[in-house]
């Protein structure tokens, strides 16, 4: 299967007051195409600052200082040079990549919608700044069959007049003429049909969401929905262009059970009807088991181990792995939950060599010298741990 996005040596440090937080310590990660791909870890190991620094959404003090994104946004070759370094993009060409290309589900559906627009400004302005050439061409079917169906000579040419300008604006809809004629009704009426289309598409892929009542609901606000609600709206924006990678960051946290299981069958449902490739961000391993096919296990900003799900479950090897198996409660109540020695490190002084080694009940001494790579055990199994290193 080829990659679609490939994560190298990827270094993300924060300038705070106290010191440089290591955020991200030479993450590696692979998607592949059509699949999911789960990022688990406890809360503050780097999943979210991962996710962010791939659409290079990393705000100050924060900055990406080193590795590489390769990303093929075309979705179709797997040639080598057809992968882009999006860390060496402009910012032009990543706004047309966000929401187009790359697609993000954040944590807290209250806080990624706009209070003051309604549900269907929001969705629409995916499709207005990403799809606005499909719209313009749906724009010119329509006015040609009001043409067809005109009663009356004078509509026809109203009509005829509409298709001829919107047709030119397809070729270029900054050509000089046209800003000329932008004071003319049947000119300055364009953009009002483009968002009418706009409107249908909204309503239209909250259908597919199984959202109830889509006409009624795009004409409402964010505070005026549920939780489960505004997440669906959240998906609705993050898949409206049809997204080659969609990335979902802990898309069920703060949900009731039932809306959990809603939310995981519409991510799963789109995957399949688009196929879409995820990052699926949890610290549910219960949830990875159920949504991914491979899962990557981070830890203080470094990725530990990385393999199939059933192969995770069925052989952890690394010890921090294991500790995180160890600590979910077994059906019927059997065995005493193991919880994990110590506390999570500090990033801004990190513990020197592995940084699990402090907490870690397999620790050597070349644990505390030297950061293990990850090393490729099996096929599709691959670890950061001395123990497998062949490095004592």
């Amino acid at each position: 299967m080829a990659k679609l996005l490939e994560v190298k040596d990827l270094v993300t440090n924060f300038y705070t007051y106290e010191g440089v937080v290591k955020a991200l310590d030479e993450v590696n990660l692979e998607i592949e195409e059509g699949k999911t791909l789960g990022l688990v870890g406890e809360t503050g190991c780097g999943k979210s600052v991962t996710a962010l620094s791939i659409l290079r959404l990393i705000q100050p003090p924060g900055k990406i200082e080193g590795g590489k994104i390769y990303f093929r946004p075309d979705g179709k070759s797997s040639k080598k040079s057809s992968y882009l370094d999006l860390l060496e993009q402009s910012e032009a060409f990543m706004r047309k990549v966000r929401g187009d290309e790359i697609s993000m589900i954040f944590q807290e559906p209250s806080s990624a919608l706009n209070p003051v627009y309604s549900i269907n400004d929001q969705i629409s302005e995916s499709f207005l700044l990403h799809r606005r050439r499909e719209l313009s061409e749906s724009v010119v079917r329509e006015i040609e069959e009001k043409v067809d169906k005109a009663d009356s000579i004078l509509k026809k040419i109203v009509y005829k007049m509409k298709r001829g300008t919107y047709r030119k604006m397809l070729v270029d809809e900054n050509s000089f003429l046209l800003k000329f004629l932008s004071g003319i009704p049947v000119v300055s009426s364009y953009n009002g049909w483009l968002k009418k289309s706009a409107k249908k598409e909204t309503i239209e892929i909250l259908k597919k969401l199984g959202v109830p009542h889509p006409q009624k609901l795009v004409d409402r606000y964010p505070h005026e929905l549920s939780g489960g609600m505004q997440q669906r709206i959240v998906i609705a924006m993050a898949l409206a262009c049809h997204p080659k990678l969609l990335i979902a960051d802990e898309p069920t946290s703060n949900l009731d059970v039932t809306i959990q299981a809603q939310i995981l069958d519409l991510i799963r449902k789109s995957r399949k009807d688009l196929g879409t490739s995820v990052l699926f961000i949890t610290h549910d391993l219960g949830v990875v088991a159920e949504m991914c096919d491979r899962v990557a296990v981070m830890y203080a900003g470094s990725v530990c181990e990385i393999s199939e799900v059933k192969e995770l479950f069925k052989n952890s090897l690394h010890p921090y792995t294991k500790a995180l198996i160890n600590a979910i409660p077994k059906p019927g109540g059997k065995g005493k939950l193991k919880s994990i020695k110590g506390t999570v490190p500090n990033l801004i002084n990190p513990p020197s060599g592995c940084r699990f080694h402090p907490r870690c009940p397999n620790q050597m001494k070349i644990c505390r010298q030297i950061k293990p790579e990850l090393t490729r055990v099996e096929n599709n199994h691959l670890v950061a741990c001395h123990l497998f290193t062949g490095q004592r």
